[in-house]
Order: C-alpha cells, then structure tokens, then sequence
C-alpha cells in the first residue's frame, strides 16, 4: 500500500463516530421488542374498542346538489305534539287578522270611493241621529220636571201614562198611526231579493228613526222576523210577494238619506237587479195591527 492510500485510511477513521459498545446496543433491543410486546397486547382491545363504535353516517350521495340535500334534511318534517298545536294556534290567529283587515279595507274603500256629496249625506245622518237622541233626553227631563213641580202629581202622572201608551201602542203595533214619512217600493224581477236583505233595510230605517212600518200589509214591530218561502219572503209567517211595498212613519229627510248611503240598501239590491224607488209623503197611514197579547208571567211592577 503506498504513503497516499495510508493517509487516506487514516483521515477516513477520524471522521467515523467511535464504535458503539456492544452491550449497550443489546439494552435498546430490549426495550424495542418490550414495547412492541406491549402493543401487541394492547392491539385486540383496541380493535374491541373499535368494532363497538358506531358506524359513522354515511356521507351523502356526491350526485346530489346543496338545495337536494336540504330538502331531504327538512322533509318529511319532525313535529312534535306542542309544535303542532302551536302552528294551529298561530294559523288561527293569523287567519282572523287576515280577515279583520280585509272587512276593514272593505269599509274603507267604500267610504273612500264615495263622492264628496254622499260624505257630506253621512255625516248630516250621524248628526240627525245624535239630535234626535238628544231631544228624546230633553223630552224625558221635561216630563221629569213637570212630576216634580206640578201641584197635581197624580193628575199629571195619568196624563203621562195616557201619552206613553199611545206611543207604546204605535210601537207594538196595537193602534194605528200616521204622519210623515216615506213609501219604499221594491220591484224584484229576477226573485233575487232574499229576506235578510228586506231585513236590512227595516233595521236601517228602524236607525234612522222610523216609528212605525208596515210591509205589504203586515205590521213590523220589535219583534218581528223575515224568513224565505220558496220564491217569496215571510213576515212573521204571512207569505208576501213583490213588489214589496214599504210604508214607514218618521222624518223624510232622515229616512231617504239612509237607504242611500254608498253600500247601503239601495245599492245592495241594485246589485240584485232589483229596482228600488222612494217617494216622499206629507201623511203616511200605518193600519195594520197586531192583537195585544196579555203575558203569561211578566207584570207591572206598579200593581
């Protein structure tokens, strides 16, 4: 070997890391192979373990798109008994509110559909009425000022009790009567016009101060109802025909205005293709009557 392969040896042997004893690489074998005994050992608990686990949820279709998979994930729904009862309660409340506003924007529609004039109409029969009732007040505090300071209470108690009577017999229809007032006829062609809407029209007269009323013969007191008879109208069960023919006691420049309010009686039977006409009269003769009939229980508190 020459001088140069020996100095190359030697320079190789310095860099080389010193030789490891041979007992100690025997003690990290040791270590090594007791681990892996350990692991061993361990290996089928923790495959137990594993096979116990729950199978995961299966991921979902890679096919199907974002708005697929949260219809499936909503539908078929998963109510409870309280959710169900809650949404019939909120349904509920929510369909009374949807019908509140609408009956609501009905009447508002209407009045603000409504010429200037028939406003005006309406506010002059609001009026009247609150007149009305205001004189009814000063008549009933006049009567009780005359109790009060007449020097014959007895005389005028029975002259009071004359005149209410009268006034009570026009109301129930036992005397006749007669005054001014109005004819409502009501031709009805087509058999449209049903017994609510006559109904309708009494009542709207009755609130515009109608004292007394007779339809086609038959007396109307506070009592009295209308019924469908086949292809005609019962009042209080006597069968009447068209035309009906309305007589009615009361202030004329109150009673027409009420029947012609927008959405009122005229137009309500107009749009039954019925022909409705008002005359105005001076002296209206109510004569039809009602036999007075005693009550079985009810007595004057006076006997």
């Amino acid at each position: 070997m020459s001088d140069h392969d020996e100095q190359s040896a030697n320079r190789l042997r310095k860099e080389l890391p010193d030789e490891v004893p041979a007992s100690s690489s025997a003690e990290p074998r040791a270590a090594e192979s007791q681990a892996a005994e350990a692991r061993a050992a361990k290996a089928p608990a923790a495959g137990a373990a594993i096979e116990e686990r729950p199978e995961r949820r299966s991921d979902p279709e890679p096919g199907l798109t974002g708005r697929q998979r949260l219809f499936e994930g909503l539908w078929p729904p998963r109510l409870t008994r309280a959710q169900l009862i809650v949404a019939v309660l909120l349904f509920g409340l929510g369909f009374g509110l949807a019908v509140q506003v609408a009956s609501n924007s009905d009447s508002d529609d209407a009045l603000r559909g409504a010429r200037q004039e028939d406003l005006v109409r309406i506010l002059d029969e609001l009026d009247d009425r609150t007149q009305r009732l205001e004189d009814e007040k000063q008549g009933l505090e006049k009567q009780r000022d005359e109790l009060e300071n007449s020097s014959d209470q007895a005389e005028e108690a029975r002259k009071q009790t004359l005149e209410k009577e009268r006034q009570l017999g026009v109301l129930a229809g036992t005397v006749a009567a007669q005054g001014p007032g109005i004819t409502v006829t009501i031709e009805d062609t087509k058999g449209a016009v049903e017994a609510d809407m006559l109904l309708d029209a009494i009542q709207e007269l009755r609130a515009a101060g109608a004292e007394a009323i007779q339809v086609n013969g038959v007396r109307v007191v506070a009592g009295t109802y209308l019924t469908d008879s086949e292809e005609s109208v019962s009042v209080d069960g006597n069968k009447i025909n068209a035309p009906y023919r309305f007589q009615v006691i009361g202030k004329p420049q109150d009673l027409e205005p009420a029947l012609n309010i927008p959405g009122g009686v005229v137009q309500t039977l107009e749009k039954e293709q019925a022909t409705v006409t008002v005359e105005r009269s001076s002296k209206i003769v109510v004569d039809a009557l009602r036999a007075v009939k005693r009550p079985d229980y009810a007595r004057s508190s006076s006997q």
